[in-house]
C-alpha cells in the first residue's frame, strides 16, 4: 500500500506509457507521408567488423557489431551456451573460457579482440565422450549443486592447475576467489581440483 495517495503505482505508470505510445503509434499513421519524421540514422560506430576465430578448434568467421561481447558472440552467434551469462560485470567468474591457454571473463571481453586467437570454452575439454580430468574430478567430488557456476568453475579450474596454484588449499581458494558458488560447494571444489592434480 502506498503512502502517499499522489505516487503512481507501477501498474499505473505502465498503462499510461502504453495509452500515451497507443496514442502517438495512431496519430503517427495518421500524419502525411510529407510531415512525418526522417528514419533514424545509424548510430555512430555501429559498423560491423568481420572476424575470425578459432574455438575449441574450429575456425569460425563472424560478422557482428564491434561493442559484442565474446561471451555474447559464443552464447548467441555460435550456440556455444555452455558458457553462463550470470552477473554480465566481471564479478561472478560463471562465463570463465581460455583465450590463447590463459583464463578470461567472456562478458568483458570484446570479441573483436580475439581474433585470430584460440578460444576455449567448457564444449572444448573434453575428448569426444571422455571427460576432462578436471570435469571428472568434478563429477566424482560432487563439486556442483545447481551447475550454474559449474563451467566457469571447471574453466578456472583448468587454469589454476596449469599456472601451477595447486599446493595448499589456501592457495586454490585464493586462485579460485573470482568465481562464486552461490550454492556453497566451495569445499568440494577444492577438492575436486586436489583431485584433478
Amino acid at each position: 500500500m502506498r503512502d502517499n495517495p499522489e505516487q503512481v503505482s507501477r501498474r499505473g505508470f505502465l498503462l499510461t506509457s502504453t495509452a500515451a505510445a497507443a496514442l502517438a503509434t495512431t496519430a503517427e499513421g495518421s500524419r502525411p507521408a510529407a510531415a512525418k519524421a526522417p528514419a533514424a540514422a545509424k548510430a555512430p560506430g555501429a559498423a560491423t567488423v568481420d572476424l575470425a576465430l578459432r574455438v575449441n578448434g574450429r575456425s569460425h568467421t563472424l560478422r557482428v557489431d564491434p561493442r559484442v561481447t565474446l561471451l555474447d558472440a559464443l552464447r548467441e552467434r555460435m550456440n556455444l551456451t555452455g558458457t553462463k551469462k550470470g552477473c554480465d560485470r566481471g564479478q561472478c567468474g560463471a562465463c570463465t573460457v581460455h583465450v590463447d591457454g590463459r583464463r578470461v571473463l567472456a562478458c568483458l571481453t570484446l570479441v573483436a579482440t580475439v581474433h585470430d586467437r584460440a578460444v576455449t570454452t567448457i564444449e572444448g575439454l573434453a575428448d569426444g565422450d571422455r571427460l576432462h580430468p578436471v570435469q571428472q574430478a568434478f563429477v566424482e567430488c560432487d563439486a556442483l549443486q545447481c551447475g550454474f557456476c559449474t563451467p566457469g568453475q571447471i574453466m578456472s579450474a583448468v587454469a589454476l592447475i596449469r599456472e601451477g596454484h595447486t599446493g595448499q588449499d589456501a592457495e586454490i581458494r585464493e586462485h579460485m576467489s573470482g568465481n562464486i558458488c552461490r550454492c556453497g560447494a566451495y569445499e568440494n571444489i577444492v577438492k575436486a581440483v586436489r583431485e584433478a592434480v
